[in-house]
């Protein structure tokens, strides 16, 4: 299911802890039946990409068989093995199918007390079990665009130092996240949002070891921002709003309207 070529537009949903088990493999199986036959999809022009829970994981993959959705998980442990009870490690992940996870989210660092060495722990174990991390960056408290560009741009350094000191970082799926924005009502400004991930993708030009990452916007993102955005938002990580999966589809809509515009 791994992609074979960098899309236009990259969407993902996380489902955090919103669903039990009977709903997230029932909403994975309309999902995949959405992506089977959507044209955003199934041209290339969208990678999706969904995050259940950990005990979602397996039957998750299994109704995603046969479609290109890929799999990613909520979080691993820095360490592949080993007396860490509750934990899980990205060598299991990868063992199961998993091809995508997430790390540093705004919660994560606020009530699990996340540091930034945490971080760059687990993003090592993402590239060294060959799993893309999805890396969320984002301001705790609005400021200014180019002071959270600053901001962001240095938080996504800082968690990947190890991997790259140690040479086997490669492509991330970068987060935009603004703190502030996670949970609102509405998403960040429009043009905020813009002109953030143009600052983190310019930063990201500037290294090498990190060619083929992607920048992606999340915090209350959700149907009509990609038009809005006319061609500067690189794709959504969807939360809340993607809980209908007809949401998902409408944003499929629009991907594929800028594609065929473009």
């Amino acid at each position: 299911m791994t992609a074979t070529a960098t899309p236009r537009l990259t969407i993902g949903v996380s489902l955090k802890m919103y669903f039990g088990h009977a709903r997230t493999v029932e909403w994975a199986s309309t999902v995949a039946d959405i992506a089977r036959e959507h044209p955003a999809v199934t041209s290339g022009a969208v990678d999706l990409f969904v995050i259940p829970t950990f005990p979602s994981l397996v039957p998750v993959r299994s109704v995603l068989e046969g479609t290109p959705v890929l799999l990613g998980a909520q979080d691993l442990a820095w360490a592949d093995e080993g007396a860490f009870t509750g934990e899980v490690s990205g060598r299991e992940l990868a063992e199961i199918g998993v091809e995508l996870v997430e790390i540093a989210h705004a919660e994560r660092r606020s009530l699990f007390h996340e540091t930034d060495d945490d971080v760059a722990g687990k993003v090592h174990a993402a590239f060294r079990n060959h799993l893309r991390p999805v890396i969320c960056v984002g301001e705790a408290t609005r400021a200014s665009r180019p002071e959270a560009i600053s901001d962001v741009t240095a938080q996504l350094d800082r968690f990947v130092s190890t991997a790259v000191a140690d040479g086997i970082a490669g492509p991330v799926i970068a987060a935009y996240e603004p703190v502030w924005a996670i949970g609102a009502p509405q998403p960040a400004p429009d043009d905020h949002i813009v002109e953030v991930l143009a600052g983190i993708e310019a930063h990201l030009a500037t290294r090498p070891e990190l060619a083929g990452s992607v920048v992606i916007y999340g915090g209350s993102a959700g149907p009509g921002l990609l038009t809005r955005g006319r061609g500067g938002i690189g794709g959504l990580f969807l939360g809340r709003f993607a809980h209908d999966p007809e949401a998902i589809r409408t944003i499929l809509d629009e991907a594929q309207a800028l594609a065929v515009t473009a």
